[in-house]
């Protein structure tokens, strides 16, 4: 295992010109995948790196092995990942991360099913509204929505993100209800702060003719979580612009009242975000085609979409 730790420590070095990068793809230190290389290169009797302080270059050996190794050590890694199972079933501990509210409203009641299917797979959940690092901290899949797609990283959409303007009726008590997007600004507007950026979140909305239109609200309560902006609505405190995951349930229990109908904001697909097609463990790949398959099976996306309701 020690050779194949250089091996792939010394392909993932040779691939991004850096043991830095690559330590970040591996889920180790600096100073591990340099450790790595420099025993694979001891082991070799060859130098495969030029190393300055810039950048990592490949001597003509190194060219030569990268060459040669580079297609063997995906096969390897391929049939490594193919034998995580036990007794022919996929096993073993995977660790998701995704949303909160999202994970407990739309995931969870997945869940049973899946367990009583592949008995010897354990979930190991993370709720977290942020992007992880799939590779550094060692998590299978992610759930969720205008992630970076890092080099390595693969995703496989799930529903629509989309946004509805709404509020409470009780708030909307004795107010004249708006008659277009613009006029969303006249009301008391709970916004969202992103984590990421630091800036307030402004959407355009559209319709299903293709028309735009830009929305600001009127900020009256600012916060840094989407399901913190459904509450502040459901309390009454004013017009929000809510992602459908969030408003659904409310909107059909007449909790909320959508405002501007056939109007919504598109913030990108909700997806799984996972390291590689190619190279998933047994019980990764089994736990993506699950998903998929029930938000199909279930219409879980067509009830998300605002794009016709």
């Amino acid at each position: 295992m020690e050779t194949l730790s250089g091996l792939e420590s010394f392909v993932r070095s040779a691939e991004a010109g850096s043991f830095s990068e690559a330590a970040r793809r591996l889920g180790l230190t600096p100073a591990a995948v340099s450790k790595n290389v420099a025993a694979l290169e001891s082991s070799l009797g060859v130098r495969l790196f030029q190393r300055s302080t810039r950048r990592l270059t490949l001597t003509e050996s190194g060219e030569r092995f990268l060459h040669t190794v580079s297609g063997g050590l995906e096969t390897i890694r391929a049939a490594i990942a193919g034998m995580a199972t036990r007794d022919g079933e996929p096993a073993g501990v995977l660790r998701i991360s995704m949303q909160l509210a999202f994970g407990l409203e739309y995931v969870l009641p997945l869940m049973p099913a899946f367990l009583a299917r592949y008995p010897a797979v354990t979930p190991e959940w993370q709720f977290e509204n942020r992007q992880v690092d799939l590779i550094a901290e060692g998590i299978d899949v992610a759930i969720g929505g205008g992630i970076d797609l890092a080099p390595g990283v693969v995703a496989r959409e799930l529903a629509p993100a989309h946004l509805v303007a709404v509020a409470s009726p009780a708030y909307l008590e004795g107010r004249t209800l708006p008659s277009s997007p613009g006029e969303l600004a006249a009301f008391d507007g709970i916004v969202m702060r992103s984590v990421p950026s630091g800036r307030v979140r402004t959407r355009p909305m559209r319709n299903a003719a293709g028309a735009e239109a830009h929305v600001e609200l009127r900020a009256r309560m600012i916060v840094n979580d989407p399901e913190a902006v459904c509450r502040c609505a459901l309390l009454g405190m004013g017009v929000a612009l809510v992602a459908m995951p969030h408003a659904a349930a409310h909107l059909r229990e007449g909790a909320l009242t959508r405002l501007v109908p056939g109007w919504y904001a598109d913030a990108g697909p909700i997806s799984l975000y996972f390291a590689s097609q190619k190279l998933l463990p047994a019980k990764t790949r089994v736990f993506i085609d699950y998903l998929i398959a029930q938000f199909r099976e279930r219409g879980i996306a067509r009830r998300l979409s605002a794009a016709d309701a």
